[in-house]
């Protein structure tokens, strides 16, 4: 079968961000705290990466008020108290800290994977309990926080998410930075689901970084660096949804960049701990 995306990664620009992230990556697979003390690096980066992931789906909370009300009993109250806002969150934290039961299912099957981080992420969103995991229906509506534009309608989204199963299946020799971009925009592009996209097209990248083996324990946080980039995200998710390689190319270095600013937070993170020691 045709590699579909390694040709990616010859577009302009691309390698050279590849490489910067990927160096970002392992100078901080490299940080001394991560021989004894991984574990916690693992779980802070899923708060903050639940967090920011939240954040782009406008729902913000400073990241020690939301670790004291975990704390507290788990309900997250918004400074605006937006009910529906302090549930995305609290999808966002369920489906960050449970993302390593979906490692297995996601390579195997990486539609049954996509529906159980709905599931994580939308389970206090949605009305119909049967709504969780299916893609949206005919006529159903769709969330667009981000403001990207139109959905495809249903056919298509069964059909691109089927594509992008084989793809992922089969294999292919991008460099993880790449093929995670792709999951990400396409999954930004279809809103599958119709609710909570953005937050599983977030973690379904960074389970691409995981499972390819560039940041194999989860200690990077790149959706805390997509919030950096906020100003430029929805306009380089545009850019990919409109197609063409330079299009596509600019997403791509726009998610380079994110693991880059990703893994800097994963190094802020060993620090505190090598410092809190």
């Amino acid at each position: 079968m045709t590699d579909l995306l390694a040709p990616l990664g010859a577009l302009p620009g691309v390698e050279d961000g590849v490489a910067q992230a990927r160096a970002a990556v392992d100078g901080l697979l490299a940080h001394r705290v991560l021989r004894r003390r991984s574990a916690e690096v693992t779980a802070e980066s899923a708060l903050r990466g639940a967090r920011a992931s939240a954040e782009l789906d406008g729902a913000g909370i400073e990241l020690e008020r939301l670790r004291g009300q975990l704390l507290a009993g788990g309900t997250v109250t918004l400074p605006s108290r937006d009910e529906r806002g302090a549930r995305l969150v609290e999808g966002a934290v369920r489906l960050h800290a449970d993302l390593g039961s979906v490692l297995v299912a996601w390579r195997h099957s990486p539609r049954q994977a996509l529906a159980r981080l709905h599931v994580l992420a939308a389970a206090a969103l949605v009305s119909d309990p049967d709504a969780l995991g299916r893609p949206r229906a005919a006529g159903a509506a769709y969330e667009d926080p981000v403001e990207i534009g139109p959905a495809p309608d249903p056919l298509e989204v069964s059909a691109r998410l089927d594509g992008l199963a084989r793809v992922l299946v089969t294999g292919s020799t991008a460099p993880a930075v790449v093929v995670a971009a792709v999951v990400h925009g396409e999954l930004m592009a279809l809103r599958a689901f119709g609710t909570a996209d953005g937050l599983v097209a977030r973690a379904a990248a960074r389970l691409v970084l995981v499972d390819r083996g560039l940041d194999p324990k989860a200690v990077s946080a790149p959706e805390v660096g997509h919030a950096e980039l906020h100003s430029d995200y929805a306009e380089a998710l545009r850019a990919y949804i409109s197609g063409g390689p330079e299009g596509v190319a600019r997403w791509i270095l726009h998610c380079a960049e994110a693991v880059a600013l990703g893994a800097r937070e994963g190094l802020a993170v060993c620090e505190a701990i090598r410092r809190s020691s």
